[in-house]
């Protein structure tokens, strides 16, 4: 259950979902309600429907049973292909793992991309726009002319976050934002996300198994097992959750609790120092 509840209305809202298919449930009776202005990481087991959950929020997929509401309106009762879906998907953004860059286009190519796809903007005003969001995402200006093979892996990163925030989005999605990169640029990637989140007013919701990032920047924490939503609450309440046995773990394995120790240790340095 999620105690964190805001005042403001829910952004999202997932109303006893199903999802079948190959044979088997993957969702069933999956209730969740996030509201905006934060940063909320999901995490479970493989195959726990992560990913599906995900794609059936930016309508790439159906769904079995049940509803979903995007700023309160239902998004499940539009068909794809109907223009005004359109109009929909542009509150919500999707940063693939890979950063899924067209190679054939440079940087300033690809941000341009969704642009040019969902608006009728002149073409200088559609490279200004992705001028704008290169430049929040501190992508130095000697790169926009580049070759995605030509960059750095995370300046990739910061290409594919720019090209996500074209649409000027509410609601973003990040599939493993900080995989294949090294803890600095991890730690710098992390802090971006953080710093975009306040400066923009996004919702933030992260697919990851980075401990670091989900104690950095985190809010609150969404975990799926048996085909649901069995916990929503805080990164400090995932990592005390012993009535679940697999998230406690999670957070207190060898590895979880070193961080959790470094995580919690800086936090009240921070808090002693002010």
């Amino acid at each position: 259950m999620n105690k964190h509840k805001s005042t403001n209305a829910p952004i999202i809202e997932v109303i006893n979902l199903g999802t079948y298919f190959d044979g088997l449930w993957v969702h069933k009776n999956l209730n969740l309600t996030i509201y905006p202005n934060r940063i909320i990481t999901i995490i479970g087991a493989s195959g726990c429907g992560k990913t599906t959950l995900v794609r059936e929020i930016l309508m790439l997929q159906s769904i079995t049973e049940g509803k979903i509401l995007l700023s309160g309106e239902e998004i499940t009762k539009y068909n794809i292909e109907n223009p005004a879906t359109k109009l929909v998907l542009s509150q919500v953004g999707m940063m693939f793992q890979q950063g899924a860059l067209f190679s054939s286009l440079n940087v300033i190519e690809n941000v341009m991309f969704p642009l040019v796809e969902y608006t009728d903007f002149s073409q200088e005003t559609i490279r200004q726009i992705a001028i704008l969001k290169l430049k929040l995402t501190g992508l130095p200006e000697s790169a926009y002319l580049k070759y995605p093979k030509e960059i750095s892996p995370g300046m990739q990163k910061r290409v594919a976050l720019a090209r996500t925030l074209a649409l000027d989005p509410k609601v973003i999605f990040l599939d493993e934002p900080t995989a294949g990169l090294d803890p600095n640029s991890s730690s710098d990637f992390d802090e971006l996300i953080y710093n975009l989140q306040k400066q923009l007013g996004l919702t933030v919701i992260m697919i990851t198994h980075d401990l670091d990032s989900i104690w950095s920047i985190s809010d609150e924490i969404v975990y799926l097992g048996n085909k649901k939503v069995l916990f929503h609450d805080s990164v400090v309440n995932a990592a005390e959750a012993k009535h679940i046995p697999e998230l406690y773990n999670y957070f207190n394995g060898p590895r979880g609790k070193l961080t959790k120790q470094a995580h919690l240790a800086l936090k009240n340095g921070e808090m002693k120092d002010e």
